[in-house]
């Protein structure tokens, strides 16, 4: 049986959950390293939880819930909502470039910042640049690499990139303009036995607060209605 020592939630970066996560008092900290990475940590027992917001090319498909019938490791946790996100095109103040579309991106002499391998977000540029007929290898990347989406605003900020896939809420907090392209499922994947103790308890209460309503407000790009809410139990 795995034994889970260190109380953090890996996966996916969050400025709303990080700070969910730090306000309650929960006692339970953050690694943020992209949903694939924080998916493995999860199944290899060094985590309690994972964020995740996982994408494939079928628009239709809940890939979330999905990886969570399909991943033997998963087959003992359940899958939580947190939020729905508003993600998007991350562009400098004015869209001086006039982006309207992901297919913009591909665009000549178009620099693109982007997120690691396994990252939510660059899962979803995969897959809408699939959608669209197109290809990563047709865009201009620059490097290095983001880890966070916080890390593709800077570039955006700095002037080392033109643009990069991001959510509402960390276009609005550097102060930078947003093409909105999808509402997305950011979920959390927890084990049933982990799920009843308290750190996680604190949480999901938290997260009915008028404190957590009023700061998803302020942050722009959220809905937390169905925070806390059982998407998926085996």
């Amino acid at each position: 049986m795995l034994t889970i020592s260190i109380p953090v939630v890996g996966g996916s970066h969050d400025p709303l959950l990080e700070w969910a996560l730090r306000e309650s008092r929960s006692g339970l900290a953050s690694l943020p390293e992209g949903s694939a990475a924080g998916l493995q940590r999860f199944v290899d027992g060094e985590v309690v939880a994972a964020a995740i917001h996982l994408h494939s090319v079928d628009a239709d498909s809940d890939e979330n819930v999905a990886v969570m019938k399909s991943l033997p490791g998963l087959r003992e946790a359940m899958l939580i909502a947190f939020a729905r996100r508003e993600q998007g095109i991350v562009v400098a103040q004015g869209n001086p470039l006039g982006f309207r579309s992901v297919r913009d991106l591909a665009g000549k002499n178009v620099r693109v910042a982007v997120r690691p391998s396994g990252a939510g977000a660059q899962l979803l540029l995969e897959s809408l640049l699939k959608r669209g007929g197109l290809d990563v290898s047709q865009l201009t990347i620059v490097s290095p690499v983001c880890p966070t989406g916080p890390d593709i605003a800077q570039a955006v900020r700095t002037g080392r990139a033109d643009c990069g896939i991001s959510t509402r809420s960390v276009a609005n907090a550097a102060g930078l303009d947003f093409v909105s392209l999808i509402w997305e499922r950011f979920d959390l994947v927890v084990r049933q036995r982990e799920l009843h103790r308290e750190p996680m308890q604190i949480l999901l209460s938290f997260l009915k607060t008028p404190t957590m309503r009023q700061h998803a407000d302020d942050s722009g790009g959220y809905d937390i209605s169905v925070a806390g809410q059982i998407r998926y139990a085996p």
